[in-house]
């Protein structure tokens, strides 16, 4: 699912300022991540029990947007996320960059901000201490924590509560380095308060087998991989097309402004396309608004799994960086990302954003049958995409900007780990 804000004003289309001009709409820097915790510091409003979800831009009003720069600067606001572990609270900051204060404050009731990264590996060493835990383990021949895995799961108001609580699957590797992702501890299910990291209860659903072998799917483990394509390269001698002016890029009749943020990840701002010498606005703001993931399986450890991941977890927070000729292919232009830890550090992630060109099969043919003469216009579109690790599954989201005016999204999906062997139709379970 797509979020995207059109846009109506007609603008004049004139050259953009100088990149070293900030756009209104740019992200913050990593220096204006810093500046506003310290801010929010400085003003009382951050415990040391306070984690951040989100520190990224406070997008400023439409209108100030679209007449910037004839009407003057634009303020510079951060929009921040707290949630205090020791009281459960959540509020909403904005913090004025330009003034140093803190100009909104909004708590939240009966909500919760994403899972963050940081809990998913205390989380972890939470359970792999936990005596009641370690024996459900046991029972099931799991003898070696440090070949654990776990991952937490929202789960939403169970049991009636409000408390940042989650659903807690395991797996096991078959050695150090294993994909652990291809041997699940079914029937087990901690359920976790994640603020006050403390088990709430363990259910355990009866006894599965895990699977005997091994699914690794590296290429060491798999032996030999196909050597019967021949190498495909992909080479533009006089570059690319399109041109970079900070965050802001031209390609064809296409502009197209860029963004990142935690929980979307790729935004796209002020989309406008050429006609006639002027600037004809197509879309103000878009992006992926959210992607569900239910699984459909009646088994108590599957049957509550509808995985909300851009909300739950953060889509832009689990993003790759990527490498040139593997993730993206031919003449590349990548844009790093600044996202924010749980305590408010800038963490700058390398080569977020992929922008390319493909070429995209044939844009229009005619044959005039009488003369025996062809007309042919082949087509290309330009790719801006990013890359996502969600557990045990990799997703590529992709804008496509056609040369005919139309714009695609996408979200593929890349194969997710094999099972180590093909479990029966209903498992026979022992009960405790």
């Amino acid at each position: 699912m797509s979020d995207t804000t059109s846009s109506s004003t007609r603008t004049t289309l004139r050259d953009a300022p100088e990149p070293d001009v900030r756009h209104p709409l740019d992200p913050l820097t990593a220096e204006e991540m810093s500046r506003a915790v310290s801010i929010l510091r400085t003003a009382s409003r951050l415990r040391d029990s306070a984690r951040l979800s989100t520190v990224e831009l406070h997008e400023p009003p439409k209108d100030e947007v679209l007449g910037w720069p004839d009407n003057g600067t634009v303020e510079r606001q951060a929009f921040v996320i707290v949630m205090d572990r020791a009281d459960g609270t959540v509020h909403e900051a904005v913090v004025s960059l330009d003034c140093g204060t803190v100009t909104g404050w909004r708590a939240l009731d009966g909500v919760q901000p994403r899972i963050m990264s940081e809990e998913f590996v205390e989380c972890e060493a939470m359970l792999k201490r936990h005596p009641d835990y370690l024996l459900a383990l046991a029972k099931r021949g799991i003898t070696d924590p440090d070949l654990l895995m776990v991952d937490p799961w929202s789960a939403g108001a169970a049991d009636g509560a409000s408390t940042r609580l989650a659903r807690v699957l395991a797996w096991v590797r078959s050695a150090p380095g294993d994909n652990g992702y291809a041997r699940p501890v079914e029937g087990l299910i901690a359920l976790v308060d994640l603020a006050k990291m403390e088990v709430v209860r363990i259910e355990d659903h009866g006894v599965v087998a895990l699977p005997p072998k091994p699914g690794n799917y590296t290429s060491g483990y798999l032996g030999k991989v196909r050597e019967d394509l021949r190498p495909i390269e992909i080479t533009q001698p006089q570059g690319p097309s399109f041109t970079v002016h900070g965050h802001e890029i031209r390609w064809q009749k296409w502009r197209v402004r860029i963004g990142f943020t935690a929980r979307k990840g790729l935004v796209l701002h002020t989309v406008a396309y050429e006609d006639d010498g002027r600037l004809r606005p197509i879309l103000y703001r878009a992006s992926f608004s959210e992607m569900v993931v239910p699984y459909g399986e009646v088994e108590p450890t599957h049957r509550w799994k509808n995985a909300f991941d851009i909300g739950e977890y953060g889509i832009g927070a689990m993003a790759n960086s990527l490498e040139l000729g593997c993730d993206c292919l031919g003449e590349i232009r990548y844009f790093d990302a600044v996202l924010s830890d749980a305590v408010g550090q800038p963490v700058v992630l390398r080569n977020a954003i992929c922008v390319h060109e493909e070429d995209a099969s044939l844009l229009w043919k005619h044959t005039d049958w009488r003369t025996s003469e062809t007309e042919v216009r082949r087509g290309r579109r330009l790719v801006i995409s990013f890359v996502a690790t969600v557990g045990n599954y990799e997703y590529g989201y992709y804008w496509y900007f056609q040369q005919d005016g139309a714009i695609e999204c996408e979200v593929k999906l890349t194969a997710s780990s094999p099972p180590a062997q093909s479990p029966p139709a209903r498992p026979v379970r022992t009960r405790p």
